[in-house]
C-alpha cells in the first residue's frame, strides 16, 4: 500500500517557475521551516546556473538535472532462511524523485566552506553534465545492483 504525504496533496508549485518539482526540492531544503530562506538560495542556484548556462533555461537545467540523478534500479535487503540478501529491485517513481533530491542535498551539505547557493549551482550544473557527487552516488546504487544480480529471483 503506497504511503501518501501530505505534501504532495497540498503542494503548491513554486511561485517563479510554477514548478512542482523546484517546490518539492525547496521544502526538502527548508530548515526550521525558514521557507523564505530556502527560496532564495534555490533561486540564487538558479541565477548562478543562468550565468553558467546561458543557453539554456534554468528550471530546465534543474529538472534535467534531478531526471539524470534519479536511480532506476536499488538493492534492498531480503532474509531467505536466516541469510540476509541485497535484493536489486526497482525504483518507483517518486521514490526515485526524492532519493534524487536527498543526494542532491546531501552532495551541497558535504562541501564546506562556499555558500549553499553556489554549492547547490555546482551540483545542478555537475548533474546536468551526468557529474559530480549525487550521480556518483546513483552509479554506486546502479553498481551495487548489478553485482547482486543473482540474487534477483528473491525479489517476489
Amino acid at each position: 500500500m503506497p504511503r501518501i504525504t501530505a505534501s504532495r496533496k497540498t503542494l503548491r508549485p513554486d511561485p517563479k517557475f510554477g514548478s512542482l518539482l523546484a517546490s518539492k526540492f525547496i521544502n526538502a531544503m527548508m530548515n526550521d521551516g525558514k521557507k523564505s530562506t530556502a527560496q532564495q538560495v534555490f533561486y540564487d542556484a538558479l541565477e548562478i546556473v543562468k550565468e553558467r548556462l546561458p543557453a539554456e533555461e534554468p528550471i530546465e537545467v534543474f529538472t534535467k538535472a534531478v531526471e539524470n540523478v534519479k536511480p532506476a534500479i536499488e538493492v534492498r535487503s531480503k532474509r531467505v532462511g536466516g541469510a540476509a540478501y541485497q535484493v536489486p529491485m526497482q525504483v518507483n517513481r517518486t521514490r526515485q524523485q526524492s532519493l534524487a533530491i536527498r543526494w542532491m542535498l546531501m552532495a551541497i551539505k558535504e562541501k564546506k566552506g562556499r555558500p549553499t547557493h553556489v554549492k547547490l549551482a555546482d551540483e545542478l550544473v555537475a548533474a546536468y553534465n551526468r557529474e559530480g557527487v549525487a550521480m556518483a552516488r546513483r552509479e554506486n546504487v546502479h553498481r551495487m545492483a548489478d553485482a547482486n544480480k543473482a540474487f534477483a529471483h528473491f525479489a517476489w
